[in-house]
């Protein structure tokens, strides 16, 4: 007959036992140092995901527009933008809103449904203005205040709209397209009380004298999760800009991004990113609204006032994009480089080099690196903080959100394939390209305008019939602890000599030369040669000059032979677009002949063991294979 246990005999037990219990977790950790990170991160998005989705499911869904009625509410005299010194609080910039959607259905006739082009610099009323075209149950076109002539045309046609509130500064891009703008009965509204041009309108006259009073709820009672909310053009690096789809679901998502980077309601978030591009306006002022926290919003971004106005305004978090972190590091050292109160910086783009060199001066900034993509249906966050990594293949998040990195055959420009026709998983430390499947839980919604841009973006039947995967376009690789690095743009990667050539890595390994601020590489085809042969565009440090000899050593010794880049263009500014991407096709297209570019060129010489000006003797050597490359 059983006998329980004498109580004695169990606290002895449990006592025994306990060591062992403590130290599990320690063990666990020591076999799978990342699990307790892993599985914390996958509950944060998972609990996110789980409020969101219930949020947006109904009709009309809650929107960035409820959030932010919400923290006007709990917040109304909260700084919501700090500009300069202007100061608005979340209860003033409900009212500019609620005058800016009366002023637009009154002047410019705007109905439930339509699309509005903003054409503006970073400012508050860029802010004000969406909030109230979002009320309407509108669409923001967010065109970019660099763009001209043609393109401006294109990325405006491409929205469907028919009005466009552009700033008096300007005016020449707008008079340049006019005639056309006017064929296409599009009207023009100046934010500006007094006219600005023949033929336009004025905007903030009308707002001024419009009633403050809320927007009827009812104008936007038809908004779902899928309802259109605004256009974000891609960067056009590689052509025309593509007009990104965003919904509100996906303005949703985007801006829970701050949830997942631990941004706290108190924190003073820094935005000197352009607002028309997603991550100052998905991320950062959705994630600000999400949060309920305050933006300080800078008109253009400026190196040389970063910290400055970080310390004048407290500032807790700031974004980055592309090279931006690269222009704070060239700034000279002060003393009071790591004398802030900045603890977090959110971004993509970040290179191991300018990362350590960061942290080294400014200080321990908890730095959330990520990889996606305006149009994209995949997300990689470094919630681990290290250096380098763009993010960690999460096994548990991987079940809900699938994607893959496959192998790509760099010269023929398309995945590698099996017997069978079917894509190859790429190897853990191979580098692979990402795709990620459109299921309802990741969805891809595409460009408006030519449909054959969204069906490019596109890949079927890639492990099996019917199967449909997100084309990245992104050469990524996981090493064996699974961090995910950035490898290359698919396009940017080149092949020489039977090898491929990352552009990202040789960048890198040049920019450690002492005289070097900033490069620019890529592969430029040469005349009667199969392939592409490494080039790179250099801009100098202030008061250094182009050394050929110490250029050389550097690269023999760091790069191996088809990797080392044979010319070299420096250039006073290399040319970026305005989210700080650089621009490489009209580059590629100048390639290297000394009779069509003035920028100083030199070429790799074996034989004096040196980067020598290239001459158009050397042209000539090199296209009729006199030179051996």
């Amino acid at each position: 007959m059983f006998s329980p246990p004498e109580p004695a005999t169990m606290i002895t037990v449990f006592f025994t036992a306990l060591p062992g219990l403590l130290l599990l977790p320690l063990l666990i950790s020591f076999i799978f140092p990342y699990i307790f990170q892993d599985i914390a991160h996958f509950i944060t998005v998972a609990r996110y995901g789980i409020r969101t989705k219930k949020q947006v499911r109904k009709t009309p869904a809650h929107t960035v527009v409820d959030t932010f009625l919400e923290q006007v509410e709990k917040f109304p005299d909260k700084p919501f933008i700090i500009y300069q010194e202007e100061v608005y609080t979340y209860s003033e910039i409900d009212r500019l809103s609620n005058q800016a959607a009366r002023a637009l259905r009154k002047h410019a006739g705007v109905k439930s449904g339509d699309c509005v082009a903003i054409y503006m610099g970073n400012s508050p009323a860029y802010i004000w203005i969406w909030l109230g075209v979002a009320k309407l149950g509108c669409a923001l076109s967010c065109l970019n205040n660099n763009i001209r002539s043609q393109s401006f045309l294109h990325c405006f046609r491409c929205s469907g709209a028919k009005i466009i509130i552009a700033e008096p500064e300007l005016k020449d891009a707008i008079d340049e397209i006019m005639p056309e703008l006017r064929k296409e009965n599009a009207r023009v509204f100046y934010l500006s009380e007094t006219s600005v041009s023949e033929g336009t309108e004025t905007f903030l006259d009308k707002v001024k004298a419009a009633s403050c009073d809320s927007v009827p709820k009812s104008l936007r009672s038809f908004v779902g999760a899928k309802t259109l909310a605004m256009y974000i053009y891609t960067s056009g690096t590689t052509g025309l800009p593509k007009a990104a789809i965003i919904n509100h679901q996906r303005i949703t998502m985007a801006s829970g991004l701050f949830e997942l980077c631990h941004v706290r309601p108190r924190d003073i978030v820094y935005i000197s990113l352009p607002l028309y591009h997603s991550s100052a306006m998905l991320i950062g002022v959705h994630g600000t609204i999400l949060k309920g926290a305050t933006i300080v919003l800078r008109r253009k971004f400026s190196a040389s006032q970063f910290w400055d106005d970080c310390r004048k305004y407290n500032v807790t978090v700031v974004q980055y994009i592309g090279e931006v972190l690269r222009y704070l590091c060239n700034v000279p050292k002060t003393d009071d480089d790591a004398s802030h109160n900045v603890r977090i910086a959110i971004g993509n783009g970040l290179r191991t080099d300018v990362w350590s060199e960061f942290l080294r001066r400014f200080g321990d900034v908890q730095m959330y690196e990520f990889y996606a993509a305006t149009e994209g249906n995949v997300l990689f966050l470094n919630y681990t903080n290290t250096v380098g990594a763009v993010g960690r293949v999460n096994s548990l998040l991987k079940k809900v959100l699938p994607f893959e990195f496959i192998k790509y055959d760099i010269e023929k420009d398309e995945p590698v394939k099996d017997a069978k026709g079917r894509c190859i998983k790429a190897k853990k430390g191979q580098p692979g390209l990402l795709i990620s499947k459109i299921t309802t839980f990741s969805p891809f919604g595409g460009y408006a305008g030519d449909k054959s841009h969204t069906e490019k973006k596109i890949l079927r039947d890639v492990f099996r019939k019917g199967d449909k995967y997100f084309n990245s376009g992104d050469i990524l690789m996981v090493d064996q602890q699974n961090f995910v690095y950035f490898h290359d743009r698919v396009g940017d990667t080149f092949r020489w000599k039977g090898e491929n050539v990352a552009t990202t890595e040789v960048a890198d390994i040049l920019g450690l030369v002492t005289f070097i601020e900033e490069v620019n590489v890529y592969g430029v085809p040469v005349p009667n040669h199969e392939g592409r042969i490494g080039m790179a565009t250099l801009k100098l440090r202030e008061y250094e000059t182009f050394d050929g000899r110490k250029l050389y050593a550097h690269v023999r010794d760091f790069l191996p032979n088809y990797a080392r880049p044979r010319f070299i263009r420096v250039q006073k500014e290399l040319e970026i677009t305005g989210t700080f991407k650089q621009r490489k096709v009209d580059l590629v297209k100048q390639g290297f002949d000394p009779s069509n570019i003035t920028d100083p060129l030199y070429f790799l010489d074996e034989r004096e063991k040196k980067y020598v000006p290239m001459t158009q003797t050397i042209y000539e050597d090199v296209k009729n294979k006199r030179i051996k490359l």
